[in-house]
Order: structure tokens, then sequence, then C-alpha cells
């Protein structure tokens, strides 16, 4: 018998045996056997699972999802990818301030998508953006080389989760190095707020003590709060005579100037999260070994970068934290960001002149067209990085244009 006529023949007997009762199937099972000469129990397994006879999937009971609706996901796609990728909760918590936007940029919104995307929770916008988001999730390079100068005079602080007042600020180095941390390259200088979570970054060259200090003055003159207490990892580019006479020899009001343990990240915990989301996520693990790109990225780090994170991304922080033998009960407020905490901060730190200051800024913005300048500026940071034969492969996503 040919392969072509055995399917023929069990594709005839399959159908029969699928409707047979279970007496009929022993006599199926005999003359299925006796012709193609199969063991009894491969005819079973072949005639239980030829093809033909896969029972379809069973339709999802209820009602239709009102949300599957290819106006919807276009807008909150955009949306999702210019505010790069955040989490449902702070996505559903920018959409009111971004829809305006996207209205005026692209095209209006009808009526029946916007009151759907008003109304979206959490968990739907998961359900949409489950099967994009694993692509997302790398890890860097430590590139902190402890500074022995001064340890004993700058004391060690790790309690920073429970400071309420802005002016308080967490700072890192990340290194823009590739795979190699010999030689010069550029290195991105993250500062961050704990009570507020603004954030600014600057760009500098090597690893030298006085360029960071020269961003660490141009930082402080641009937080909308005065500095109050500066933290810092182990690195040299930190713990130097320099820095510490900035800010902890200063006359008038000197800044309370800590440090972290060696070797424990939590101690920077909101820095760390920084490091990924507001500078590895945008520009790799390239390495930038050209001195010219400093400036770029810098004439990008001191506009259209911190205006779009401080105004227009925002974030949660945590409020209460429980253990319960195995499990971890963690409680967050909600959503916010940066300017909406420095809004909120008590009129003796932040001054009215200086909060009407940034509502007036906040009003003449669009996070479209901001994002879209950023990508510009990363674009030209990253075809200066190529011409040195340092391929970024990891570099932003096309898509987030």
């Amino acid at each position: 018998m040919s392969p072509q006529s055995l399917n023929e023949y069990t594709e005839v007997i399959a159908k029969r045996y699928k409707r047979a009762v279970y007496k009929s199937k022993q006599g199926l099972l005999n003359e299925y056997c006796q012709v193609t000469g199969f063991h009894r129990k491969h005819a079973i397994r072949k005639l239980n699972s030829f093809k033909f006879f896969q029972k379809p999937k069973k339709h999802k009971r209820g009602r239709k999802s009102v949300y599957n609706q290819p106006e919807l996901l276009v807008v909150l796609k955009k949306i999702w990818l210019t505010a790069n990728l955040p989490c449902s909760k702070l996505l559903k918590a920018l959409l009111p301030a971004w829809l305006p936007h996207y209205a005026q940029t692209f095209r209006p919104i009808d009526s029946g998508t916007l009151i759907l995307l008003e109304k979206i929770s959490s968990a739907t916008i998961d359900r949409i953006f489950k099967p994009v988001r694993p692509q997302y999730h790398k890890k860097g390079r430590c590139g902190t080389k402890p500074g022995k100068l001064l340890r004993n005079q700058i004391p060690i602080q790790t309690d920073q989760w429970n400071q309420a007042v802005p002016g308080f600020l967490e700072s890192d180095t990340v290194h823009h190095c590739g795979d190699n941390l010999a030689g010069q390259y550029v290195l991105t200088v993250n500062y961050t707020d704990i009570a507020t979570g603004w954030t600014e970054q600057r760009a500098v060259w090597g690893r030298g003590e006085t360029g960071v200090l020269e961003q660490t003055e141009n930082v402080e003159r641009s937080l909308p709060f005065p500095l109050r207490g500066f933290d810092a990892d182990n690195g040299g580019e930190f713990i130097n005579y320099h820095l510490y006479k900035y800010l902890a020899l200063r006359q008038g009001a000197p800044v309370q100037f800590t440090r972290s343990r060696a070797y424990k990240k939590n101690d920077n915990s909101h820095i760390e999260q920084k490091n990924w989301t507001h500078v590895r996520q945008w520009l790799g693990y390239g390495r930038f070994d050209n001195p010219k790109i400093v400036e770029l990225l810098n004439s990008l780090y001191t506009s259209e970068w911190r205006l779009f994170h401080n105004f227009f991304i925002p974030s949660v922080k945590l409020i209460d934290k429980q253990r319960d033998h195995s499990k971890t009960i963690k409680k967050f407020d909600k959503p916010r960001t940066p300017l909406e905490r420095v809004l909120m901060t008590d009129n003796s730190i932040v001054p009215i002149a200086k909060k009407e200051q940034l509502k007036t800024l906040y009003q003449s913005l669009n996070p479209f067209v901001l994002r879209k300048n950023m990508e510009i500026k990363i674009a030209k940071v990253l075809n200066l990085s190529y011409k040195t034969g340092n391929i970024n492969s990891d570099a932003s996503n096309p898509d987030f244009a």
C-alpha cells in the first residue's frame, strides 16, 4: 500500500472510529491493524491524533471586547512608544495630559475612542501590550572604580527612601564604553531628586574630577529647588576633594554630602532605576569615544530631554512595604510627574513665582514635538559614533519616532 493510499484509508477509518461506540471501535481497530500491519497501540494513537479530527478551539465566552478597535490601538500605541514604553499604570496616568497634544500633532480623536481611552484600565493595557514588552530587557556594565580619598570624611547614608523634602539628590555615572572599559569615552552623569523624582543628566569626557564638578554646578543652577543633600557611590569621580569642597565646605548653607556602601546597589536605588529608564533605554550600550559627542549630548540634556522627562513622564513612589512570610506587599502612591510633585511642595521650599514660571513653561510644551526633536539629536549622536567605527546595535528603536 502506497503512503497516499494509506493516508486516504486512515482518513476513512478515522471518521468511522471517531463516531463509533466502544464495541464498534474494537472491530474497526481489528480491521485497520489487519490491513495496515500496525501494532494495536500505534493504530489507536494514529486514529485519535489524526489532524482531521482535532477539536476546534472553543470561542471565548462572554461579551466581545470593546477595546479591540484599530483606532484605539493606534492612538494608545503611539503614545506608549513616544513616552518610551511606560508600564500600564503610568501610561494610564499620563493619558489625560497627552491626548490633547495627540489631537493637535496628528489628527483629532473621535468621541467614541476618546471615551474608551479615558476609562481604559491598566489591566486592559497590559493585555494589549503583553507580546511587545519582553524584548526590552537588558543589563548594563559596571564601570565604577573606588575613590580612596576622603572616604572617612564622607559619611555612609543607607536610609535615603524616607526623604520627603526636595533637594536631596542621588547621583551616578553611566559609562558609554561599549564592551571595553579601556581608554577615554563619554560618560553621562545622572542626577535624581528623591522626593520629587526630578532628573537631570549631563555628559562629561572621561572620569575626570573637574568635569563632574562643573556639571554638578550646572545642575544645581537648573534645579527648581535648592540643593540640600548629595548622595553618590564610591567612584573616584565623586569621592574627591573638589566636589567635597564645593558641597560640604561651602560658605553659608553647606550641602549634606554622603556616600553609599561599597557593592550595595540598593543604597542608590532611585538613581539605579533612572540609569536604565532615562539613559540606557534611549542611547543603548554602544561606545562613544568621540569628544564631540559631549557637546551634542549636553545640548540634548539641557533642553528637550529634561523637559520631556520632568514635565510629561509620571512615576510612582513606594509608600509602604510589608513582608508576610515569603510574600512582600508593596503600596505605591498615585502616579505623578516630577513637575506635579514640585508644584505640590510647600511654598516655603519652592516659591510661588517659581511654580508659576514652571506652569507657564508647561503650557507651551508639546510632548510629541519634544520627542521628535530628541530623536533628531539622538540620531546625530549615534551617527557620529558610527563614523568612529562603533556600531551601537542597542540604539533607540526607530518605531519610537
